[in-house]
């Protein structure tokens, strides 16, 4: 494939891109978005003590947030002992406190979460997965990360994120559907590419993540596979329509390369 025409690939799918942007959060997103913040993060102390009772645990909360999720807690459910702070008045006179009689926490309780596969009901809100078959250009795209010099391994140590690439060594997480794995590709390849080099690798993460999947949604695009979550994962990464109109330049010129390399003659 000429470059011109990879080129005018890239264009045409960045232009669609940039549309899904324009017009904000999908509602696919809104509802994941409302159902993670109901859903909290712990403490250190409190992660361990999860993963002591159940090392396969996936997501975890309460039965009271999981009600308004629309789920309910199995029967005979294993609670899951986390310690939640008390909050009350503090008392007078330590240093500490700015204002006296300040509310704060003053104490822990026992409290009981539950894994998602401990209860029924409403399925939890997803970001749409990828979708299509990559066929013969994923091999083509491990050639060319392979001729740049890029190290591809694939291990589970990276779960639960899917792809990552650090200081010329790319590693994928197994398992991934062949669209997934090919995105991921993909998506790599683009930092590998973009953010290597000097000035670019301190870009601000929303910088390199939107370059990143941007690259990733046009190669993906030219060969049939479908990433309808592209612009949801901009806006989860802080990304926006404008910083892509920023780095349009580099996210043309990185997909019109790979897209070079991956279909010849097609």
């Amino acid at each position: 494939m000429k470059v011109e025409q990879a080129e005018q690939i890239a264009r045409k799918a960045i232009i669609e891109l940039g549309v899904a942007l324009e017009r904000g959060h999908s509602d696919r997103l809104r509802k994941f978005l409302s159902a993670m913040a109901k859903i909290h993060s712990y403490s250190v102390r409190n992660l361990m003590l999860i993963m002591s009772q159940r090392p396969d645990a996936t997501v975890v909360a309460g039965r009271r947030t999981w009600k308004s999720l629309g789920r309910r807690v199995k029967k005979g459910a294993k609670r899951i002992l986390i310690l939640a702070p008390i909050v009350g008045k503090k008392p007078r006179g330590r240093p500490s406190q700015a204002k006296r009689g300040a509310r704060g926490p003053v104490g822990f309780r026992a409290a009981y979460l539950f894994d998602v596969t401990d209860t029924t009901g409403e399925p939890l809100p997803q970001l749409e997965v990828i979708h299509g078959d990559p066929g013969k250009y994923t091999e083509r795209l491990k050639k060319f990360i392979a001729a740049r010099g890029i190290e591809l391994k694939y291990t589970n140590d990276i779960f639960p994120t899917e792809g990552q690439y650090i200081r010329g060594k790319m590693t994928v997480l197994p398992g991934l559907s062949p669209a997934q794995e090919f995105a991921t590709l993909a998506h790599e390849t683009a930092h590998a590419l973009l953010h290597r080099k000097p000035g670019r690798k301190d870009a601000p993460r929303w910088v390199r993540e939107t370059e990143a999947e941007a690259v990733a949604y046009v190669v993906c695009e030219a060969i049939g596979v479908k990433s309808p979550s592209s612009a949801d994962y901009v806006h989860l990464s802080g990304g926006d329509a404008g910083t892509l109109a920023d780095s349009l330049d580099r996210v043309q010129l990185a997909s019109a390369e790979i897209l070079a390399a991956i279909l010849p003659g097609d």
